[in-house]
């Protein structure tokens, strides 16, 4: 891992040049574990490739959500947390990875995609624990938000059933610490990205049914 006492990262890009980000590893885990719940009608935000590799023939159809006009995988052009133009009972499945971070108002986000799953539906969501600030959704979005199971458990309480919630953390100190100096999962072992401590919550997802 080379020398740590160093006030610049490997790498200012979650470690892209260098192969696979470390968070997406656990959430490739976390979708890859879940994948039957994506099928029927799924919504995926920017685009969707996590339905189309994960979800195969299960899936009937596929729509993009984007916030703005200009994304040209978008089918749905909505802000979550005002998105009164998508019907309600709509989905049998979103995922929606490392997105909730860029909404303030994360309150209002919840309550619409409860509103537009359909019953019985699934909700895959993935938010950072532990991790640096993206510059550009920064500057595009603005960057509101770290997580725990614990706020998490409670924000998804108030709009879903807590029997109908599943909240895991992903990650451990050496994790975490490789994640934020940009190094990529090719540097670390898989023992070394599979072992999960609580304190050191680097990923966390939830699993809610409506």
């Amino acid at each position: 891992m080379g020398r740590l006492d160093r006030t610049e990262p490997v790498s200012a890009n979650f470690g892209l040049e260098r192969g696979r980000p470390i968070d997406r590893y656990y959430i490739n885990t976390f979708l890859t574990q879940y994948s039957r719940d994506i099928q029927g009608r799924v919504l995926e935000i920017s685009d969707n490739g996590y339905t189309k590799r994960l979800g195969g023939n299960r899936v009937k159809r596929s729509d993009v959500l984007h916030a703005v006009k200009g994304n040209p995988k978008a089918t749905i052009i909505s802000d979550l947390t005002k998105a009164d133009n998508i019907p309600s009972d709509s989905f049998d499945c979103i995922i929606l990875t490392q997105t909730l971070q860029f909404i303030y108002d994360i309150k209002s986000a919840v309550k619409h995609l409860h509103r537009i799953l359909k019953p019985n539906g699934v909700l895959l969501v993935t938010m950072p624990g532990i991790s640096q600030i993206s510059s550009y959704d920064m500057e595009h979005w603005g960057e509101y938000w770290r997580f725990t199971t614990t706020s998490s458990q409670r924000l998804f309480e108030e709009e879903f059933s807590p029997e109908n919630i599943e909240v895991k953390a992903y990650g451990n100190v050496l994790a975490s610490a490789a994640f934020l100096y940009g190094m990529a999962t090719e540097d670390l072992k898989p023992e070394q990205l599979d072992y999960h401590d609580p304190k050191y919550q680097m990923l966390i997802t939830v699993r809610a049914v409506k």
